[in-house]
C-alpha cells in the first residue's frame, strides 16, 4: 500500500491545544483525549524535566491517561500540569475516585530560559487555558507556537551562535492505519534532512554567515571534564489510531527515537532531556513493528517541519532566512 500524508487533526478521538506567552519566548502544547488513550515513554537524554513518567511503566496500574502536556520554562514550567487537571476536573474528565474525577497528566519540558525573559514561564493559568483550547477550539499549527515558541537549536557555543526552531508535525496514512508526531525540536545538536543528508539548521559561525558543526566542537572538547551546555531538550509525541498497551506504546516510542538520530546530531546526550511519548487512540488492529518503523519515519519528517516552519524571533534567525 501506498503513504498518503495527512494532516495531524485527521487522526481521530485526540485534540491538540497551544498557548504562548511570545513575548517572553515560552508556550505549552496540550493533547487532551476525554476517554483516556494508553500510552508509552522513552527518555534517552540524560536531562529531562517530567511530571507522572511513572504511570507510564509497564507495571503501573493505570492502563490510560488523559492529557500529555509539552511545555517550555524547564522544571518551572511543570506547573502548568496543574492547569490542565484542573480544567479537566472541571469538565468531569479523569478517574472516578467516589468525590471526583483524578485526571492523569503527564508532561515532559524543554528549556526555553535563555531565550527571552528568564521569568516568563508556563504556569497553571497557561496550562488551563492550553487545554481549554484543546477542547473548544484546537488550535495547533507549526512554528512559532506552543512549547515551541521559544525552542532553539545549535547551542553548543552558547545562544549567541545557535537558530530558530518552532514545533512541526507529520502525519501518513496506509489503509485505514494513521501515525503522526508532534515535535518541538529544542536540541543541542544540528538538523539534517534525513533524506539528503544535508544539514539545515544548527550552530553558526562566530560571525553567523555560514554554518559550523555541533560534532566537530564536541571533537575539540576532547579534554573538557565537565557539561557546560544545559540548555536543550526535543519533546515528541507520536499518534496512531491503533490500539496497543502500554509495553507496546514504549516500544514504538523507543522505535521513534531512531527518528530523531536520523535528523538531530548529536542527539541524546547527557546535555538533553530527549523524550518520545507514543499513544493510542483508536481500536484499530495494528502491527507492532510496522507502526513503529512508521514513528521514526514522522518524526524525522515532524524534526524537518519543525525548522522550516519556525520564524526567527529574539536575535535568533531561522533556516529561512539563511542567505548561504
Amino acid at each position: 500500500m501506498k503513504l498518503k500524508e495527512i494532516s495531524i487533526q485527521e487522526i481521530e478521538n485526540i485534540k491538540i491545544g497551544q498557548t504562548e506567552d511570545a513575548a517572553g519566548g515560552t508556550g505549552c502544547t496540550v493533547f487532551i483525549s476525554e476517554e483516556g488513550m494508553a500510552a508509552g515513554l522513552d527518555v534517552r537524554g540524560g536531562g529531562p524535566a517530567s511530571r507522572e513518567s511513572e504511570l507510564l511503566k509497564p507495571l503501573a496500574a493505570a492502563q490510560t491517561i488523559h492529557a500529555i502536556v509539552l511545555s517550555g520554562g524547564s522544571a518551572f514550567g511543570l506547573d502548568a500540569g496543574g492547569g490542565v487537571m484542573a480544567f479537566l476536573e472541571e469538565k468531569g474528565i479523569g478517574y472516578d475516585v467516589g468525590v471526583t474525577k483524578v485526571p492523569l497528566v503527564c508532561q515532559a519540558d524543554l528549556f526555553d530560559l535563555t531565550v527571552a525573559d528568564m521569568k516568563a514561564r508556563p504556569d497553571k493559568k497557561m496550562g488551563y487555558e492550553a487545554a481549554k483550547t484543546a477542547m473548544e477550539a484546537p488550535n495547533y499549527k507549526d512554528g512559532n507556537y506552543g512549547a515551541g515558541c521559544g525552542a532553539t537549536v545549535g547551542k553548543i557555543n552558547g545562544m549567541e551562535t545557535c537558530m530558530k526552531s518552532g514545533i512541526g508535525s507529520y502525519a501518513v496514512q496506509i489503509g485505514s492505519l494513521k501515525v503522526g508526531a508532534v515535535v518541538a525540536v529544542n536540541a543541542l545538536g544540528d538538523i539534517y534532512e534525513w533524506k539528503t543528508g544535508q544539514k539545515i539548521a544548527g550552530l553558526l559561525s562566530a560571525d553567523r554567515r555560514s554554518f559550523s558543526c555541533t560534532e566537530d566542537v564536541l571533537y575539540n572538547k576532547a579534554d573538557a571534564v565537565e557539561n557546560l551546555y544545559m540548555e536543550n531538550t526535543t519533546l515528541g509525541v507520536v499518534i496512531t489510531n491503533a490500539s496497543f498497551n502500554k509495553s507496546q506504546l514504549c516500544k514504538i516510542a523507543g522505535m521513534a527515537q531512531d527518528g530523531y538520530a536520523r535528523s538531530i546530531r548529536p542527539v541524546h546526550t547527557s546535555a538533553d532531556g530527549d523524550s518520545i511519548y507514543a499513544v493510542s487512540v483508536g481500536q484499530l488492529k495494528g502491527d507492532q513493528d510496522l507502526v513503529g518503523t512508521l514513528a521514526a519515519q514522522v518524526m524525522s519528517e515532524a524534526v524537518i517541519r519543525a525548522i522550516r516552519s519556525a520564524e526567527g524571533a529574539y536575535g535568533y534567525p531561522s533556516v529561512n532566512e539563511l542567505d548561504f
